[in-house]
């Protein structure tokens, strides 16, 4: 036995690939060009994890436009003028509108397994987009003849065949990326927004088997973009309760940049149920010191005290980069808070006697 680490998801992209996707979009660079350029970053990512020791790898959402869009590559019945996402540092990211009916996936997230397969034997997760996430394309004043109730049923469908494409080409998990969760509590402190959430959610996760439920996890955090969140100062206490319903097996949480992470951690013990795996993160991708080994080990051995040792793992507490355009934190440094997160969790299991 010892104790699980996993990454949650996105790496900052390296410049040459910047720089082509830049190209691309200004008509200066062939698809066939971009593409290579997407395969040279994957390819060096998978590498450069496995160089850390990590024992699960992601694709690093290399060849994502980001954690959140990727469904709607390719689709033309979206309008830019979408849902706005506020930042605690004032900058802002926009959601598309759905302009007309039916709405289905552009791009499932099955292809980004399968070639980051292609260079590795270690186990890869996925991440994949929640369904919640995505229903906030749906405009407030509706659609003319494409109802709210059909989008929610094709969206549905969707939502179940991103999951369960990803389980079926061989993905060691799926973590469903909830990252809106705890900001729905700004935009509806009633809990209302949240409580629909999380029921939609479990929409598709009833879909799935107990057989399949326990590799199917969800991850939350208060964003992570241009080393700023939106939801930060929502506290964790009254987001947790509704979190903990969710249909999962897996529970990834933002927790090194908690201030009072005893706090949370004894909420955690008392909402988990004995199923639950737990991944706590030791690491935060906004800091831009980079964790020691034996800080990470501290906040593991400080969990420990909380969470039954065979229940528990350890994470990032947010992808370093989930814009492809977020440039804040170094690709190296990226990296090297990974390894001290890999080596401070087996620290830490060695300690605990496993």
């Amino acid at each position: 036995m010892t104790i699980p680490t996993e990454p949650i998801g996105s790496i900052p992209r390296p410049a040459e690939l910047i720089e082509a996707i830049t190209s691309f979009h200004l008509g200066k660079l062939p698809p066939a060009e971009l593409a290579g350029a997407y395969d040279a970053a994957l390819r060096d990512t998978i590498g450069r994890l496995e160089q850390t020791g990590s024992p699960v790898l992601t694709d690093g959402e290399q060849s994502k436009p980001s954690f959140a869009t990727y469904p709607l590559s390719g689709l033309t019945n979206l309008a830019s003028d979408g849902v706005v996402i506020p930042f605690a540092d004032g900058h802002q990211r926009q959601l598309p509108r759905l302009t007309s009916g039916p709405f289905h996936y552009g791009v499932h997230a099955a292809t980004y397994l399968r070639a980051a397969l292609a260079y590795t034997q270690r186990p890869v997760k996925q991440a994949v987009i929640s369904a919640s996430a995505l229903s906030l394309l749906y405009p407030a004043d509706g659609i003319a003849n494409y109802s709210r109730e059909e989008f929610v049923a094709d969206l549905l469908d969707d939502a179940e065949e991103d999951i369960r494409g990803a389980l079926d080409a061989g993905a060691a998990s799926v973590q469903i990326d909830f990252t809106e969760g705890r900001l729905s509590l700004k935009l509806d402190p009633s809990g209302g927004l949240l409580r629909s959430f999380v029921a939609l959610n479990n929409q598709v996760l009833d879909r799935f088997s107990a057989v399949d439920r326990p590799k199917i996890g969800v991850h939350v955090c208060p964003g992570g973009d241009h080393d700023s969140t939106h939801s930060a100062d929502v506290d964790y206490a009254a987001f947790l309760p509704d979190l903990f319903k969710m249909n999962v097996g897996r529970f990834y949480l933002q927790l090194a940049s908690e201030p009072d992470r005893k706090r949370v951690l004894r909420l955690i013990g008392e909402l988990r149920k004995p199923h639950h795996l737990v991944f706590i993160g030791v690491i935060d991708p906004i800091d831009p010191k980079i964790e020691t080994v034996e800080e990470v080990r501290d906040r593991v051995l400080e969990a420990a005290r909380y969470l039954p040792i065979d229940r528990l793992g350890t994470t990032d507490d947010c992808g370093f980069s989930p814009f492809a355009d977020d440039t804040s934190t170094a690709r190296e440094t990226a990296f090297r808070k990974i390894q001290a997160r890999v080596e401070g969790t087996a620290l830490a299991a060695k300690e605990l006697g496993l």
